[in-house]
């Protein structure tokens, strides 16, 4: 103990850290240890890490990837680590662009159209820390003036204002936040780059921070998030965040208080839309986080046992797992249907028309709810269309059905209005009539509206109510024949014959004009 205080004194380095290397020590895995399957790996990530390699510099398949690879999994996304800078590897690839202003990286796109693919190229960063505070000269694409005020890496709190330096691998793989994600695999000699055991952790399914977790927390807080994530990624496959890196979860959040809203609002969509949404909520829990990250994902966790938002999010977890597509604005339309539905009928209650009524209920929901984020007006046009649809597939009569099929976001509309079946809030025959039109031909749709107004008419007829019809004497047209028939019973039981009418004749014919007289 005194030594140790004796050599900070004199500056020296305690004998104990300087055998151990400060960011970690290189080992590399061959393929008979690890184990990865080569035909895992993406043959378009592997082409970008060749072609680098062919021109001199040092390139992995890195991160995530190697993750699952080692697990025996698939990877649905590869991303490429190298030391050359975004500018030489764009030089490199046909169709390359660098993105990013904060920290530049290059995506290579491979195909086109909906079938195209990204592998998304990143520099080796530097690891930046307290003591090096001063290095601030950062590789970001921004205006100098931008930068002037900036005098530190890290603020008063420890937290990360600028990390975009490159520097030498180890220290990547340090600046990483788990050792099962700070992992480098080259796909042509088949090794694993390993500076922080990231292997054994793997097997041993433990998901452990890199570093001191507080510290690693306060750097940037939005690690906290990425831990909830991981571990409910992971756990079906048995993985559990180690008890030190577990800690000081809760005690860190109020650091997230300092994170821009529109960065937390996409961490939470990572959480609600990478197929394990139902999971996250259940981690939030667990770890006790499920208030305080954001205002929207305290919503999102309050009401995912409510029915209709357990089976949005379970959609959404199925839709991934099977490789379609996800918005963002279908799951939080569900989640949020309940406030529309609310003000909406609140409105109604005061005389309000049925659409301005539900366009005020939309616009109050958006201000108390989302929020000023970045892309709310996309996300919120794509919401606001998916709700104004529901009143309008109860109308199946007339053009309106033809219409709305033949616009952009009809299905995204339908399916909100199916899972509104699923859970009894519309009727299922409601849904299979939309399900049946929108696939329908021509004709068969004229006959499916045709139904419908059918159907209306007759349920019309049976509740209208039945009309008061006049007493009747038998034989009588008119109040003059009433006449005619009582005279008639007077006279005996013969039978009342019915009377024809008669023109009448030209005034002066006094016969005439006396029966009239007498009928009147």
């Amino acid at each position: 103990m005194i030594k140790t205080i004796i050599d900070k004194l004199l500056g020296k380095e305690p004998a104990s850290r300087s055998r151990k290397p400060r960011f970690g020590k290189r080992e590399e895995v061959p393929a008979s240890v690890h184990g990865i399957d080569l035909q895992l790996v993406d043959p378009r990530a592997i082409d970008v890490v060749r072609t680098l390699k062919d021109e001199g510099y040092e390139a992995y398949v890195v991160g995530g990837a190697v993750r699952d690879l080692l697990l025996g999994l698939r990877p649905k996304d590869f991303d490429v680590a190298t030391n050359a800078t975004p500018e030489q590897v764009k030089h490199l690839f046909r169709r390359a662009f660098i993105i990013g202003k904060r920290f530049r990286i290059v995506h290579v796109v491979y195909g086109r159209g909906r079938e195209h693919e990204v592998i998304e190229v990143s520099t080796f960063r530097a690891f930046l820390d307290n003591s090096l505070a001063e290095q601030v000269s950062g590789n970001e694409r921004t205006s100098k003036l931008a930068l002037a005020h900036m005098k530190h890496a890290v603020d008063a709190s420890g937290r990360v204002l600028r990390d975009n330096v490159w520097g030498p691998q180890d220290q990547d793989a340090t600046r990483r936040d788990f050792t099962v994600n700070a992992m480098y695999y080259d796909p042509e000699t088949q090794v694993v780059v390993d500076f922080h055991k990231g292997i054994q952790d793997a097997q041993k399914r433990v998901l452990r921070m890199i570093g001191d977790p507080t510290t690693r927390y306060r750097e940037d807080p939005v690690r906290i998030i990425r831990a909830v994530r991981f571990a409910a990624k992971l756990s079906p496959l048995g993985f559990k965040i180690e008890p030190k890196t577990a800690k000081p979860l809760v005690e860190s959040e109020h650091l997230l208080k300092d994170v821009p809203q529109s960065r937390l609002f996409d961490e939470m969509l990572k959480l609600l839309q990478t197929g394990h949404a139902l999971a996250s909520i259940e981690q939030l829990k667990k770890l006790g986080l499920a208030k305080g990250i954001y205002p929207l994902l305290d919503v999102v966790v309050e009401r995912a046992e409510h029915p209709f938002v357990k089976a949005a999010l379970a959609d959404t977890d199925r839709r991934v797992g099977e490789g379609k597509p996800v918005a963002p604005s279908f799951m939080l339309a569900c989640v949020l249907w309940q406030d529309v539905k609310n003000g909406w009928e609140q409105r109604l209650k005061k005389g309000f028309h049925a659409f301005p009524a539900l366009n005020d209920a939309i616009d109050e929901v958006f201000e108390q709810r989302i929020g000023d984020v970045s892309g709310r007006g996309k996300l919120a046009a794509d919401m606001r269309e998916i709700w104004i649809m529901q009143p309008r597939f109860d109308k199946r009569t007339g053009a309106t059905p033809f219409g709305m099929v033949l616009q952009a976001r009809f299905r995204a509309g339908f399916d909100f209005m199916r899972l509104r079946a699923d859970v009894g809030e519309v009727e299922e025959a409601l849904a299979e009539w939309w399900q049946e039109f929108q696939t329908a031909d021509d004709a068969r749709r004229e006959d499916l509206v045709a139904q419908v107004r059918e159907e209306q008419r007759q349920k019309q007829k049976a509740t209208q109510p039945a009309r008061r019809v006049p007493r009747k004497v038998e034989a009588a047209e008119s109040p003059l024949d009433d006449m005619a028939a009582q005279s008639t019973s007077e006279l005996g039981d013969a039978p009342a014959k019915k009377r024809r009418r008669r023109r009448r004749k030209p005034a002066g014919n006094g016969q005439a004009a006396a029966a009239d007289s007498s009928q009147a």
